[in-house]
């Protein structure tokens, strides 16, 4: 009996101490600003990280929605859950100042695809969205030679990457005869982003050129114009790498898309907050912005591209 009872006491405290083990894993968690498969690259980039840092607990997180209220919530879940650092592509960050230094007094906060630099964020990690604004609009110029009138969709139009990116694309096409002539938000409901694209339709004939500013959008703009059949008819610039937006680069149906590297965003993310909870801010530039280049994708290089993105995600 005073065997069995040593025996089970051991196993008691095995179990015990393993536990003890696991809850002592620092946990670092990636935050996205809405549900979109955007964000399976930067999915990917963390899973990989993960194999590499075996002594942290990494965590991908959507909020419920894509409101920064929800957001702010969420965060405030994980420190009190226990999570020693963050990374979030901010849904509002012009309004979220006061939620982001709120936790940046508790864990390091970094930011990425859309930054808050009035934050006390420690650094950004993600695309230069000014240059890749321009990258559409040398896109724009060069399918228009003659010029035209271009209208714009985008998720928040109150982000910084929506604000930088429409501000690079007009620097682009400035002097070129091509007006960007408003750009319609949709808060990344995907029916309101449709809509928006069919109003378009409807309301003005003299609209001959479309940008979709945000992942989903460009996918939104085929659709609309596949059922409005005039797909060829209007010259479409594209952010991302949406499946849709790919096919119709293929086939010629969007001039071409400029593409980030979310892969990369949460791979090397997860490396620079373990690195920084270790004591090494080596990483992290005196201006707090890591730039991951973006690309511009035609014709010529998309079967190169979407393999290499079909091997990230496994398919």
């Amino acid at each position: 009996m005073k065997i069995a009872s040593t025996i089970a006491t051991l196993g008691l405290s095995m179990v015990l101490a393993g536990g003890a083990l696991a809850q002592e894993k620092q946990q670092l968690a990636f935050v996205v600003n809405a549900a979109s498969d955007f964000w399976k690259l930067a999915e990917a980039g963390v899973q990989a990280a993960q194999a590499e840092l075996p002594q942290y607990e990494l965590q991908f997180r959507y909020p419920a929605q894509g409101t920064a209220a929800l957001q702010n919530a969420l965060m405030d879940d994980l420190v009190a859950g226990g999570t020693d650092a963050i990374m979030i592509s901010s849904a509002d960050p012009k309004n979220s100042i006061d939620a982001f230094n709120r936790i940046a007094a508790q864990v390091p906060l970094f930011t990425t695809d859309s930054d808050a630099p009035q934050s006390d964020r420690i650094a950004y990690l993600g695309s230069s969205n000014v240059a890749a604004g321009v990258q559409a609009g040398e896109i724009a110029v060069k399918a228009m030679p003659k010029g035209g009138k271009c209208m714009g969709f985008v998720g928040f139009l109150g982000a910084d990457n929506a604000i930088e990116r429409i501000a690079g694309f007009r620097q682009a096409v400035e002097g070129s005869g091509i007006e960007l002539v408003d750009v319609r938000g949709d808060d990344v409901d995907f029916a309101r982003a449709r809509s928006n694209v069919d109003d378009v339709l409807a309301a003005s004939p003299d609209i001959n050129c479309m940008v979709g500013f945000y992942s989903y959008n460009p996918p939104k703009i085929y659709e609309a114009l596949q059922a409005a059949g005039k797909l060829g008819q209007i010259t479409v610039i594209a952010f991302d790498e949406d499946p849709v937006t790919l096919g119709a680069v293929r086939e010629g149906s969007f001039a071409g898309t400029v593409v980030q590297d979310p892969y990369q965003w949460g791979y090397q993310g997860m490396h620079l907050m373990a690195d920084y909870l270790e004591g090494d801010a080596s990483k992290v530039p005196n201006d707090g912005l890591i730039i991951v280049s973006t690309k511009v994708i035609d014709k010529s290089n998309v079967d190169e591209f979407e393999a290499v993105v079909k091997e990230r995600i496994g398919g």
